[in-house]
């Protein structure tokens, strides 16, 4: 019998099962995980393109967003692999590489850091 590699998390993206996969980041799995040399995201991003590749439906981008949402780094984890934004590119899932782009740009001009410093600084007042 074979056994089944995926942690929780990543069989949730395996399943399509967006309720299944927030409620394990709810309750505190790691967003940036690396199952099987792939992160959550990079796995989304893949089946999401795969699935619609596969079948000529439109891509269901919806665990990419919740992903994002969640705060997934869009970066390549492990390094020397294909980042999430050249696995939209490459199937053309053109909703995530948007939004990966705008995120990308946005950290990049606003380092998040500073504004949950800024968050922290206003509770105390």
């Amino acid at each position: 019998m074979i056994e089944n590699p995926w942690t929780p998390t990543h069989q949730a993206v395996e399943s399509s099962d967006h309720g299944e996969l927030m409620r394990l980041l709810d309750e505190g799995a790691d967003v940036n995980e690396v199952c099987c040399g792939m992160t959550l995201l990079e796995h989304a991003i893949d089946l999401e393109g795969d699935s619609a590749l596969q079948s000529g439906a439109p891509i269901d981008s919806r665990l990419t967003v919740i992903l994002l949402a969640y705060g997934a780094d869009p970066k390549p984890q492990p390094p020397g692999q294909m980042s999430a934004a050249e696995l939209a590119d490459y199937y053309g899932h053109d909703i995530a590489y948007r939004l990966i782009d705008r995120i990308t740009s946005a950290t990049a001009n606003h380092p998040r850091s500073g504004l949950w410093s800024w968050r922290r600084s206003r509770k105390d007042e």
